[in-house]
């Protein structure tokens, strides 16, 4: 169902060509600039709503939770690309294994989310094993914290909800980016309400992408095509549909990793190096297809019912001329001290993934027992199956840091993968209790029910499982005065790790038995007329995962690691963040600190006490907005990162130094006579050019580094009928 690229020349006359075409039909009068949606983003003000909460339409503000709301115009001022780049608006979220061309790992107080389990769209769990579009999404939510309420089966650190654009009125958008190098998108954004009592909505986005970043040989394309659609049946019965379709090819970029036992230089690494760039190496394709149905229906005035279903499937070609470890010195965690490396052809073609969930839920409010009530509950079934081919991961030769190294390929299909197959029954009740009127309860309780089952691709290996068990989450919550708000919360949650697949483990592909990890958080958020602010601190304790074995380093031999539990992560930490406008000046900000350790290894003792890989010790994010009152429409903006150290290595004899990035930005609307708007952007990321390693993950058993993305110039143009 993908729709072919539309090289950069076309890209202009394409947007600017439908928009007009669609603007002669238009029948509102052109927008108010007055009116656009404010440059802030972080859902910190007293009317932000993130249904990812679990509480409905309960504003942030009086929510016993701390969550991000990410809005779509947000995303355009900050020259969002993809799902990695949200990283940039909350202390809290951070990179995990994010490789330019691939799919996107988050990491939320310190934990990586899981791409299988920790994802939402419109509220109903999907796949994140995929590129995510993001142009036909309203906003983008981010739960902080285990979501054990929310999620039947999730990571602790978060949880990541996609907020699908509907109908809501008559919108003719069209645009136009450049990014540096010749990066080149075009889209357009098309909403309309007709039909006798404007009864029916539609709305349309469609973007196309010319991939050419500086990163070398990493030319690609992407295309976007949704669709949402609603009718009011009645005033009391709306249905929704919606549906959308994305393809996406490019070649993803393998890290750079230790030379030997040294650290290298980032100021003399090159960020635009691309490892991929053998001929032989193949882009990573993902297609995808997702489409959801959702019927409400109010029941009386104080409830009503809601059936949501959503089918979501997955088609990707995983590729890369993959560097792993230095066989000639025995180190296979890491590349040679000369900096050569081993190198792997990896293939692994045509994975079907599919994800379907329906849920049946009623809310409402009732009186019991003296007291005031806000109810949810309902079931959630869902279903994903994975069906994969046989991979190639196989020796070529010696590849080199200086991407001058020429080995042939071996694209031979001699490694197994592994199919799986998941249910869950998820039974939810939520209940926000009115105590008093400045004291209040809330109560959430979830039930699951899974039946997971793994093969290998050879028929080998079978595994079935059937499991259940019951998160709580506790709050209580004190409106101290207007606008300002203390609570405390208490929560579990449930995750499920599944062994890598590569022949070193005895349990490879095999999912492991699920886990409980909790967390408590004491909060106190402040909100006015122009200023709001919060104050959190929380402690979460996670199982820890490791490989135990005698060889959990090469696959040569086979069968010599087992992935399993060993100890556990504890996470405690503070974050801060305010927004503040006093006349023509914004300013916001937000801050992380983070004590992180592993605790009760039983495999290596020497790991206890240590602090986890990956995981910095603090993170501060600012952004100042000032709109210039000689120039109506003109708002400039500055921005700053800051990250500390990470840990390389576990035994904590190797960390990569904190690093600084600034930003700059500028917005300028304009209208014109007869026509609309038209929005010019322009930004520049990294300012200084700063060249520092990003983050330092630790995957399946190799040590990399990803290096701070050279300085990039964007702009964009936007017209509004």
């Amino acid at each position: 169902m993908a729709f072919r690229s539309c090289k950069s020349p076309a890209l202009a006359p394409l947007a600017l060509g439908i928009a007009s075409a669609f603007g002669a039909h238009a029948q509102s009068s052109p927008i108010d600039p007055q009116t656009l949606p404010p440059v802030t983003v972080t859902g910190r003000a007293p009317d932000a709503i993130a249904a990812i909460g679990g509480f409905g339409e309960l504003p942030l503000s009086k929510l016993p939770l701390q969550a991000t709301v990410v809005t779509g115009v947000a995303m355009k001022d900050a020259g969002v690309q993809s799902l990695a780049d949200i990283t940039r608006f909350d202390a809290s979220l951070g990179d995990a294994y994010n490789s330019e061309g691939y799919w996107t790992t988050l990491m939320v107080r310190g934990f990586a989310t899981d791409n299988r389990f920790n994802f939402r769209r419109d509220g109903l769990p999907i796949n994140a094993e995929t590129s995510l579009p993001l142009a036909n999404k309203e906003r983008i939510e981010i739960l902080k914290g285990t979501s054990g309420m929310q999620a039947g089966t999730s990571a602790p650190g978060g949880l990541v909800n996609l907020v699908v654009k509907r109908p809501e009125g008559t919108v003719r958008s069209a645009a136009l980016e450049w990014r540096q190098s010749h990066t080149w998108r075009g889209g357009v954004d098309i909403g309309q309400r007709f039909g006798e009592g404007e009864a029916f909505g539609l709305r349309v986005n469609a973007q196309a992408d010319d991939l050419d970043p500086q990163t070398h040989d990493l030319r690609g394309h992407s295309q976007l095509l949704a669709v949402a659609g609603d009718w009011r049946v009645t005033p009391d019965t709306l249905l929704e549909a919606e549906f959308e379709t994305s393809h996406r090819s490019q070649p993803s970029v393998p890290a750079m990793s230790l030379l030997g036992s040294r650290l290298p230089d980032a100021s003399a690494y090159d960020p635009r190096t691309n490892l991929n760039n053998q001929p032989w190496s193949q882009p990573v394709v993902l297609d995808g297809d997702t489409a959801s149905l959702r019927w409400q229906q109010r029941l009386s005035a104080d409830w009503r019912a809601v059936a949501h279903f959503a089918t979501q499937r997955l088609v990707s070609d995983d590729r890369l001329a993959f560097p792993y470890g230095c066989s000639t010195e025995g180190n296979y965690d890491r590349y040679c001290s000369d900096g050569s490396f081993d190198l792997s052809d990896y293939r692994s073609d045509d994975e079907h993934r599919r994800t379907d969930a329906l849920d049946l839920g009623v809310r409402g409010t009732l009186s019991a027992g003296g007291l005031s009530h806000e109810l949810q509950t309902g079931v959630l079934f869902s279903r994903f199956r994975s069906r994969l081919q046989g991979q190639a991961y196989n020796y070529v030769g010696v590849g080199n840091i200086d991407g001058t190294a020429v080995t042939p390929a071996d694209p031979t299909l001699n490694a197994t993968n592994t199919n799986r197959d998941e249910r869950n029954t998820e039974l939810y009740l939520r209940d926000a209790i009115t105590l008093t009127p400045t004291w209040s309860a809330w109560l959430g309780l979830r039930h699951t029910r899974l039946k997971r089952e793994s093969v290998a691709t050879d028929g080998s290996q079978p595994v079935s499982y059937t499991d259940g068990f019951t998160t709580p989450w506790l709050a209580l919550s004190h409106a101290l005065q207007p606008g300002l708000l203390a609570y405390a919360s208490w929560g579990q949650g449930i995750e499920s790790e599944v062994a890598p697949n590569r022949a070193r483990y005895a349990n490879a592909g095999q999912a492991l038995a699920p886990l409980k990890s909790r967390q408590m958080e004491l909060g106190l958020k402040g909100s006015a007329t122009d200023l709001s602010w919060g104050l959190t601190v929380f402690d979460i304790v996670r199982p820890r995962f490791a490989d135990v074995g005698s060889d959990c380093a090469d696959d040569t031999t086979g069968n010599t690691c087992t992935h399993q539990e060993d100890g556990e992560q504890r996470h405690r930490g503070l974050e801060a963040e305010s927004a503040w406008s006093v006349g023509d000046w914004t300013l916001q900000g937000a801050a992380m600190w983070l004590h992180a350790r592993v605790n009760d290894v039983t495999s290596d003792t020497t790991l206890n006490g240590k602090r986890p890989v990956n995981v910095p010790d603090r993170t501060l994010k600012l952004n100042v907005s000032y709109r210039v009152p000689l120039l109506t429409g003109l708002n400039l903006s500055a921005g700053a990162v800051h990250e500390g150290e990470r840990m390389v290595l576990q035994d904590n004899s190797l960390a990569i130094p904190g690093w600084t990035r600034f930003d700059a930005a500028a917005r300028y609307e304009q209208r014109v006579a007869g026509i609309g708007t038209l929005t010019w952007r322009v930004g520049v990321d990294n300012l200084s050019d700063r060249r520092a390693w990003k983050e330092s993950p630790l995957q399946f058993g190799h040590v990399y580094l990803y290096p701070l993305g050279p300085r990039t110039v964007r702009a964009s143009v936007q017209i509004d009928l």
